[in-house]
């Protein structure tokens, strides 16, 4: 009978210990209402509308029989009816190009933050208050790796505002406000909770995103994350979604992160992010196995740029960094944004596992090039000035002797080195990237960046609606087609 009773007092002492539990142990539920600290926010809050102007070249467009004379009497833009100009030669005809997305003032002076694609390639930035006023908008700097653009307006009166908070403060299913200017409709506010952080969604070196199942849809971009006490914890960027429309997978660029470039471009117009010159790959659970580490973490360099920061240190290839100032190398984009967020000229120490051997160095930060990357460093010759083509979303670059050295390419292999890629365009959404080797357009060789133009302008002059292009990834060949712009 004593040893129930003991049972049943424990069972009495553990139930007391749960109703005597501090409140700030449980997460904190939703309020009554949003509508107060929406009513604050709001008016700080902008559309962005921005306007391109496209050449469209009047020999592709279709021709409806019997109505020649008609387009001609009312084709816009054009000098003459015939669309000619006065020495008889054909002038291209152009359209405007509009697109919506969403900004916030961060200064009362007119400073505001979007995100770079909803701006990028813009002839005309108009900003739209929530109380109907207009503003034609100045860009002030971009930045295309994390997707940031800043921007500045004229104002006779003090703008209202709102302040970055700090991310990292902010757990996972806490509660967030998103507003922001979905499908054109204007100042729209949404809730929902944080889902998940340090997402890597393969966008580029620096993906670290904050994700949301408060929705956000076409439109959002660029607009602000707020969390309860009203500061901006993230900027709202891309969404996951086979339909197109709010699934609630949404991600946005984390505060902390965000304020470090943001201060970049207002005072440089530009990003000015380390380096360290190195290329390299994540330790995985299998390499860490092969290599006798417990567990798959750090940085594995495959290979050193000569003369950068990382080689007058003593990196060698192979060499695994496992530590950069004091903090552990954990998740595969911890050392890029580690390292770009560093002030350039500062020395840092890292830890690197050489043979199995921990080795303790000092190195000091480099700048970064604006058309270089960190995650999957290329390392060609810092001070040589290589012209870059653009075509179909692709920089084509010839192969030099270092690129060829990075790549391992054997000497008979010839073609055209893709320098970048833009995700949103024809080459990037076939998955063409960085460090890929063009060596056949549609079943001809090519060996040089102006063989490679003259063959896809020939294929397009012919009307064709796609090239095929042979490429090299990794010592692989593969095919892939990529489609014409429909404004080329």
């Amino acid at each position: 009978m004593s040893e129930i009773k003991k049972i049943f007092a424990g069972a009495m002492i553990i139930v007391s210990a749960v109703v005597i539990m501090p409140v700030a142990a449980f997460a904190k539920g939703a309020p009554d209402s949003f509508a107060d600290l929406a009513e604050k926010l709001l008016p700080a809050v902008v559309n962005v509308n921005t306007t391109q102007t496209i050449k469209i070249n009047r020999r592709s467009m279709p021709r409806i029989p019997g109505m020649e004379d008609f387009f001609k009497r009312f084709d816009r833009g054009q000098g003459k009816d015939n669309g000619e100009d006065e020495d008889g030669k054909e002038r291209p005809l152009t359209r405007q190009r509009q697109s919506l997305g969403t900004g916030f003032i961060i200064d009362p002076s007119g400073i505001i933050v979007t995100n770079n694609h909803v701006i990028d390639k813009a002839d005309e930035i108009m900003i739209k208050m929530p109380d109907g006023r207009e503003f034609e908008a100045k860009l002030i700097g971009k930045d295309s790796k994390l997707d940031l653009a800043v921007l500045k307006v004229e104002s006779d009166k003090p703008l209202p505002f709102v302040r970055f908070g700090d991310d990292s403060k902010s757990r996972i299913g806490d509660w967030v406000l998103a507003i922001g200017n979905p499908y054109s409709l204007g100042g729209t506010i949404t809730a929902g909770i944080i889902s998940a952080r340090n997402r890597d969604i393969n966008s580029g070196p620096y993906d670290k995103y904050i994700q949301t199942d408060a929705s956000i849809n076409r439109g959002n971009s660029g607009g602000p994350m707020f969390n309860m006490k009203g500061e901006v914890i993230g900027i709202n960027t891309a969404i996951f979604s086979p339909s197109g429309g709010n699934i609630g997978i949404g991600f946005a660029i984390p505060s902390n992160q965000a304020q470090h470039v943001i201060s970049q471009l207002r005072k440089y117009g530009h990003t000015k992010r380390g380096r360290i010159g190195i290329s390299f790959q994540p330790v995985t659970d299998d390499i860490a196995e092969s290599l006798g580490m417990e567990a798959g973490h750090g940085a594995l360099v495959t290979s050193v740029v000569e003369g950068g920061p990382a080689d007058k240190a003593g990196i060698l290839a192979d060499d695994i960094i496992i530590e950069f100032e004091g903090k552990t190398i954990k998740e595969r984009n911890d050392l890029p944004i580690w390292v770009a967020n560093t002030e350039v000229g500062k020395k840092v120490k890292m830890v690197v596992l050489r043979k199995g051997k921990r080795k303790n160095l000092t190195l000091m930060i480099d700048e970064l090039p604006e058309n270089e990357e960190i995650a999957e460093n290329i390392p060609d010759n810092p001070d040589a000035v290589i012209p870059s083509k653009e075509v179909l979303g692709m920089s084509l670059e010839p192969i030099t002797e270092k690129t060829r050295k990075a790549l391992k390419l054997d000497d008979d292999v010839k073609g055209v080195f893709i320098a970048g890629v833009d995700r949103n365009s024809p080459a990037g959404e076939k998955g063409l990237r960085r460090g890929d080797i063009i060596v056949g357009i549609t079943q001809e060789e090519v060996t040089s960046v102006d063989e490679a133009l003259k063959r896809i302008e020939e294929l397009k002059k012919k009307g064709r609606k796609s090239i095929l292009l042979k490429f090299i990834r990794r010592g692989n060949t593969a095919f892939v087609t990529v489609k014409f712009d429909k404004e080329d």
